[in-house]
C-alpha cells in the first residue's frame, strides 16, 4: 500500500501517552494528534480516518471491526507491556505492524511490588490511617521484616525475574514457577508446580500475561492451596484472579492481606469510578493500575515505542515487532522496497522478476518469515518507474508494499 511523503503521515496518540513520544514523532515529521482518554467503537473508527500510526495504552480495544474500517493504518504502538487489548490476528491479516514496550517499565512494577510487600508486612496503611485519625499505636504485634521471609513468584519473565533479584537483595528466599523453563537468577529456586510454589511461599506475587488460558488462573482451589496468612499480590492482569474467591479468603482471614493493581473491569477514563468488592477491606491495598506509572518508565516507553514506529516508517524496520516477521533495517540506499506478503513458494522470484524487468539492480535483500507471512526488505539501485508499486501491489501474494 503506497504512502505519501513523511510530512503527510498522521499519528494519533491516545490515553495520555508521554510527551516524549510526541517530541520524537514530530521531529521525524509526523503530524501528531494527542487525546487524553481511550476511544471505543465508532468514536475510534472516526478518529482513525487518515491516520497511519496509532498509539494506545491498555484501555483502548483494537478489534477486527476497527482494523477493517482503517485501511490507511500501518502500525499500532502499544505504549505498555501487554498487547491483549489488540486483536493480533486481525492486525496480522491486515498487515498492520504492532510494537510494544516489553522492558521499559519493568523496574517500576518491581519497585511497587516491593513497596507493597513491605507495606503489608508492616501494616503501614493501618498505621498511616491511625495517625491521621489521631490514634497512637506503637505496638509491634503483627508487624514483620521481610528479611528471611519466602516469596513465591508466579511467572518468571522480565518482571518476575527482576523482582526475584531485588527481593533476594533484601534477604528474602525466592521460589518461582513458570510454564517455560527459565534460568534462575541469584539463588532463586524453580519449582515444578503452582501447588509446590504455594506450599513454600509466605508471599505470592503474580507476573503472568493476559492470554485467554490465564483467565481465572487463581481461584478458590488455588487460594485454598496457599499457606494460611499468605500475602497475595497481583500487578499483572486483572482477569487472572477470581475476585469473588479473593474476597472470601481475605474476609475469612486465610489470606493475611492483598495488594491489587489490576482489575477484571477497569474504568476507561479518569472520572469513571472503579467498582470492586475488595473496596473497604482493611487488609487490602488497591491501586489504579499504576505499576508502570512512573515518570522514568513513561519517558522510556514513549521513547522506545515512538522510535519503533518511526523506524518502521522511515526504514521499514520490524525488529521487536509483535506480529510481523522481524527484519532489522539500516538506513536505505537509493530506493528501498518493503514487501509484506503471504508466505508461499515462489513469491520472492516474482518480486525480483518485477524489479528485473525495470533494470533495477538489487544491492541487498533481507527476508524473514513468521507463520503465514513473509517480509522482504530490498535495497535497489536504478530509476524506479512511476508504476512500480502498482505492479508489486498487483502480485497475488502482496499484503502491503511501499517504497522508501
Amino acid at each position: 500500500m503506497p504512502i505519501g511523503k513523511l510530512g503527510s503521515v498522521k499519528a494519533l496518540l491516545l490515553e495520555n501517552i508521554h510527551s516524549e513520544a510526541t517530541r520524537i514523532l514530530s521531529n521525524r515529521g509526523y503530524d501528531v494528534e494527542n487525546r487524553a482518554g481511550a476511544l471505543t467503537d465508532g468514536d475510534l473508527i472516526a478518529a482513525l480516518e487518515g491516520v497511519s500510526y496509532l498509539g494506545i495504552r491498555s484501555r483502548t480495544q483494537i478489534t477486527r471491526d476497527v482494523l477493517d474500517a482503517a485501511p490507511e493504518l500501518k502500525a499500532i504502538g502499544a505504549f505498555c507491556i501487554g498487547t491483549n487489548q489488540i486483536d493480533l490476528e486481525a492486525a496480522t491479516d491486515a498487515g498492520v505492524a504492532v510494537f510494544n514496550a516489553p522492558y521499559s517499565n519493568t523496574r517500576s512494577v518491581v519497585e511497587l511490588a516491593i513497596a507493597e510487600i513491605i507495606s503489608m508486612a508492616r501494616h503501614l496503611t493501618d498505621r498511616n490511617k491511625d495517625v491521621h485519625e489521631g490514634r497512637w499505636d506503637k505496638s509491634a504485634t503483627g508487624s514483620h521484616e521481610i528479611r528471611g521471609r519466602s516469596l513465591g513468584i508466579l511467572g518468571y519473565g522480565n518482571i518476575g525475574s527482576q523482582l526475584s533479584v531485588v527481593a533476594e537483595s533484601l534477604g528474602m528466599s525466592v521460589y518461582y514457577y513458570d510454564i517455560v523453563d527459565r534460568l534462575p537468577l541469584g539463588n532463586a529456586k524453580g519449582v515444578s508446580s503452582m501447588e509446590e510454589l504455594f506450599e513454600l511461599s509466605e508471599t505470592i506475587s503474580l507476573h503472568v500475561d493476559g492470554r485467554a488460558g490465564n483467565a481465572n488462573l487463581i481461584g478458590a482451589a488455588e487460594f485454598a492451596a496457599m499457606r494460611p496468612r499468605t500475602l497475595f499480590l497481583n500487578l499483572c492482569r486483572g482477569n487472572v484472579v477470581d475476585h469473588d474467591a479473593l474476597h472470601d479468603n481475605l474476609v475469612s482471614g486465610h489470606l493475611a492481606g492483598a495488594a491489587i493493581d489490576v482489575y477484571p473491569q477497569e474504568p476507561k477514563t479518569k472520572g469513571e469510578p472503579l467498582i470492586s468488592k475488595l473496596q473497604g477491606l482493611s487488609n487490602v491495598i488497591l491501586t489504579p493500575h499504576i505499576g508502570g506509572s512512573t515518570e522514568e518508565a513513561q519517558v522510556d516507553i514513549g521513547r522506545y515505542v515512538a522510535g519503533k514506529l518511526a523506524d518502521y516508517e522511515t526504514h521499514g524496520a520490524t525488529s521487536m515487532c509483535v506480529n510481523l516477521p522481524e527484519v532489522p533495517a539500516p538506513s536505505p540506499v537509493d530506493h528501498r522496497i518493503v514487501h509484506l506478503h503471504h508466505n508461499v513458494p515462489g513469491v520472492m522470484a516474482r518480486l525480483n522478476n518485477v524489479l528485473a524487468t525495470h533494470d533495477m539492480n538489487i544491492r541487498s535483500q533481507t527476508l524473514s518469515t513468521r507463520g503465514q507471512l513473509g517480509y522482504a526488505v530490498t535495497d535497489v539501485s536504478g530509476v524506479a518507474p512511476a508504476d512500480l508499486l502498482d505492479e508489486l501491489e498487483a502480485l497475488e501474494e502482496t499484503v502491503r508494499v511501499r517504497m522508501l
